[in-house]
């Protein structure tokens, strides 16, 4: 079991039925219903507490849609033009259209991930009126619990606000009989999140008896991040500069990034000083839910024992990430775009060789020009060592090369090493791992400190802490190497920014370092959106993707006004048109 295993294992929380006793009197008529429990069970200490550990649990959106997860491996990553939905046209082939962008009210995934997101608001409410009801928790108790269960309910519905837009807001204070049902969806909810965050900054301790709790750092990062995402830049800049300076774990680490890049995507490094937020997982607790699940489709497609997984080949990497990987002679990404949005790393004198339509058994020699290490940290590409397994047989482990392209994800893949150890092998594959997911990880941190920067400080500073991220990739120890001869795999070359010529240059650096650096970690179509450039960067990304790929993109356009889901048409049906309206261009 990996170390700090409080709040490691986020099963729901069950109840047993109790044993009861009766009299001969009327009181035999009151019978609680079958695995119930009394107000007095569940505002007791254990009763809050475990109420609380059942909010966190719905992070990973157990029993819902495979997409709902706060990962956002669908909505951020592949709508983000990161990632192809991978594997074949008929396996979980309602993602098909979505990563079209022709996503539809009716959609399942749809209507469980607004579920998904509600059932922890839900249980956020609970535990505050629980812990505010009980008479058997501490001043201090108490409000350390609200703070942890508002930080969880502002994340639910940050996840909700950049998914849906306009969404209906309950707290606490309503029920079923007392308004629920009548409350409409409004965009208007960025005040109710920073109220939220705001609260759980100024009442959570710096450190907590579980390394999977929310602290005080945590809720000021994402309240920070809340206030990047209004363009509220001087507010964003002033928190950001707080938490660099003085944020530090829940287990007590000043936050900082971890020496290696991969070890972020390590379960044996999991709640170390980059971890500012993250959905904990566990291994052989007799449920494969309480690991990293909602990966679980996400690996290279094989089948033999030289491959971690054997399954499923979803999540495949595009061609256009990476593309974006090549660098200059002087080790920097390529910044400048065509006229239409299309990135010129994406021109073929850019564009990283690849095995597209060879077969793993004819003869493949790599791309030779420069790119950015982290390349093969993130993606699994032909000839490239893949972790501690073997070298990408290419072809081999791809399922449908003509509708989902060359590249296997690699971020969130466990080791050979660590089968069996630091895994899950009870379920139906072999590929439950159980690292963690970070919602924030302190480079992310940095590189959001860098907008606010640019956008309200000095390009000076977020200069120092883009080049902080970029630093780190450029160590030549942690450059992926050869198993044989310990060269390394790819002609890698990062360099930092000697100074950005103006606030526009700086703009293009920062938002290309995050996709670098974050890539495949659910923010690109939330980016996208935010920056008001969705439009043109997503049709540049569908005409190239389309040009190679044409079973799965050809066609394929992003209609401005598609920068918000849909609401659920089954939503719209319980609760009536005169409560909920769709959002515009549905």
């Amino acid at each position: 079991m990996k170390n700090n295993q409080i709040l490691k294992r986020i099963a729901l929380v069950s109840v047993s039925a109790l044993t009861l006793t009766f009299a001969c009197k009327d009181q035999f008529l009151e019978v609680p219903p079958t695995g119930s429990l009394a107000q007095a069970q569940l505002t007791s200490k254990a009763g809050v507490e475990g109420t609380l550990i059942g909010t966190y649990s719905a992070l990973a959106a157990k029993n819902f849609t495979q997409v709902a997860a706060s990962n956002n491996w669908l909505w951020g990553s592949i709508l983000g033009g990161e990632n192809n939905k991978g594997t074949d046209p008929g396996d979980f082939s309602a993602i098909n259209p979505m990563q079209r962008f022709e996503t539809s009210p009716t959609q399942g995934e749809v209507n469980g991930t607004w579920q998904a997101k509600y059932e922890g608001i839900a249980r956020a409410n609970a535990t505050i009126n629980l812990a505010n009801a009980s008479k058997e928790i501490s001043a201090a108790d108490k409000s350390r619990i609200i703070g942890e269960a508002r930080f969880l309910r502002g994340h639910f519905y940050f996840e909700l606000k950049r998914l849906f837009n306009s969404v209906p807001y309950v707290d606490e204070t309503l029920d079923y009989g007392k308004g629920i049902e009548k409350v409409p969806n409004t965009p208007d909810i960025w005040g109710k999140i920073e109220a939220d965050f705001k609260f759980a900054y100024d009442n959570l301790p710096e450190t907590q008896s579980g390394a999977g709790r929310a602290n005080k750092w945590a809720a000021g990062a994402y309240l920070a991040k809340t206030y990047l995402y209004q363009n509220k830049f001087a507010d964003a800049k002033a928190l950001f500069t707080t938490v660099i300076t003085s944020g530090k774990t829940t287990n007590g680490k000043k936050y900082g990034l971890v020496a290696k890049f991969a070890d972020a995507f390590n379960a044996a490094y999991d709640n170390n000083e980059e971890s500012v937020f993250a959905i904990q997982s566990s291994m052989n607790t007799g449920n494969v839910n309480n690991s990293n699940a909602f990966d679980v489709l996400n690996y290279p497609y094989n089948t033999g024992p030289d491959g971690p997984g054997n399954c499923c080949g979803f999540f495949m990497p595009s061609f256009s990430l990476a593309n974006s990987y090549r660098t200059t002679a002087a080790g920097l990404p390529i910044l400048t775009e065509q006229a239409d949005g299309t990135p010129d790393y994406n021109l073929p004198a850019n564009a990283v060789k690849h095995d597209y339509g060879i077969a793993s058994s004819a003869p493949f020699v790599e791309d030779a020009g420069t790119l950015d290490p982290r390349i093969d940290h993130t993606i699994g590409r032909r000839g490239i060592q893949y972790l501690d397994w073997i070298e990408h047989p290419g072809a081999n482990w791809i399922r449908n090369q003509p509708y989902a392209g060359v590249y296997s994800p690699k971020k969130f893949v466990y080791y050979k090493t660590q089968e069996n150890s630091l895994t899950d092998g009870s379920g139906w594959t072999r590929g439950y791992a159980t690292m963690n997911y970070n919602i924030i990880r302190f480079s992310d941190v940095l590189l959001m400190a860098a907008e606010a920067e640019i956008e309200a400080g000095s390009l000076t500073t977020a200069l120092g802490y883009i080049n902080q991220v970029r630093n780190r990739a450029a160590d030549p120890a942690t450059f992926v190497k050869n198993k044989t001869t310990g060269a390394n795999e790819a002609n890698y070359k990062i360099s930092p920014y000697t100074a950005f010529a103006d606030k526009a240059e700086a703009q293009k650096a920062v938002r290309l370092e995050r996709m670098l650096e974050l890539a495949t970690e659910g923010h690109r179509f939330f980016d996208l959106v935010r920056w008001g450039v969705a439009s043109k960067a997503l049709n540049a990304y569908l005409k190239y993707e389309g040009s190679i790929l044409v079973t799965m993109f050809g066609g394929a356009t992003f209609k401005t006004g598609r920068e918000y889901l849909p609401i659920p048409q089954a939503q719209i049906d319980i609760t009536g048109t005169s409560i909920l309206k769709q959002n515009p261009s549905y």
